[in-house]
C-alpha cells in the first residue's frame, strides 16, 4: 500500500518536471532529473541540494552527533560536577539540532550518515581509555574547544555560501549555540589548566 502511494507520488513529480519543461524551463539532463526525482521525497518542487549543500548537511549531522556521542560519555566517566554539567548541555544541545539536522535532510532527500567519521572515531576511542583529570582535559580541549572552533567555521561557511535557503537558515540559526559552547569550554578549559576541583 505505502509503495502504491511512492510511486503515485513518484508520477506527480514527474508530471510536476514534466509541466516546467513544456513551459520551456530548462530543467536538467533526464539522467539529472530522474536521480533527482528519486531523491525527492515525494514533495512535488524540492529542489536537489548541490554537493556542497548536501556536505554542509552531512558536517552538521556529524558535528552533532560527535558532540553527543561524548557528551554521553563524559557524563559517565567524568566525575567533576563542572564537567558533567557542560558535557549535559551538549547531549541537550546537539541532540535538539541533530534532530533539526535530520528533519531537513529528510525533507531533502538527503541520506546522512549513521556513524561518525574516523576524526571523531578516533576522538571517543582516544577518550575512553582516559580517567579522571586526564579524561576532564582532554574532553575540554578537545570536544570542547577544539572540534566547537572546527564546527563554529564550517556553520559560518554554510550559513556564508549554501545556496539553498533552508541550509543556510540552519546554519545560521546553530551559530549562536556552538558559540556560547565555545566560550563555556575556554573558560573551564583555562581553569582546568590549573587544578580541577569538583565542585
Amino acid at each position: 500500500m505505502q509503495k502504491n502511494q511512492v510511486v503515485k507520488k513518484m508520477l506527480a513529480v514527474g508530471a510536476f518536471a514534466a509541466m516546467f519543461s513544456a513551459f520551456g524551463v530548462q530543467a536538467q539532463t533526464s539522467a539529472q532529473s530522474a536521480t533527482s526525482q528519486s531523491n525527492m521525497t515525494g514533495k512535488a518542487g524540492v529542489a536537489k541540494l548541490s554537493a556542497a549543500d548536501k556536505k554542509t548537511l552531512t558536517d552538521m549531522a556529524i558535528a552533532n552527533m560527535a558532540e553527543v556521542e561524548t557528551g554521553k560519555l563524559a557524563l559517565s566517566k567524568s566525575q567533576n560536577a563542572e564537567v558533567k554539567t557542560f558535557a549535559q548541555q551538549m547531549v541537550d544541545d546537539h541532540g535538539k539540532a541533530l534532530t533539526e539536522v535530520q528533519a531537513l535532510a529528510q525533507t531533502k532527500g538527503v541520506t546522512l550518515p549513521t556513524e561518525l567519521d574516523a576524526k571523531h572515531k578516533a576522538i571517543s576511542a582516544k577518550l575512553e581509555k582516559l580517567s579522571g583529570e586526564a579524561f576532564d582535559r582532554e574532553y575540554m580541549k578537545t570536544v570542547g574547544v577544539t572540534d566547537h572552533k572546527q564546527t563554529h567555521s564550517k556553520l559560518q561557511q554554510g550559513a556564508k555560501s549554501a545556496k539553498d535557503p533552508d541550509v543556510k537558515a540552519l546554519a545560521t540559526k546553530m551559530m549562536p549555540t556552538v558559540e556560547q559552547h565555545l566560550k563555556a569550554a575556554q573558560q573551564m578549559s583555562s581553569h582546568k589548566s590549573g587544578t580541577t576541583s569538583g565542585k
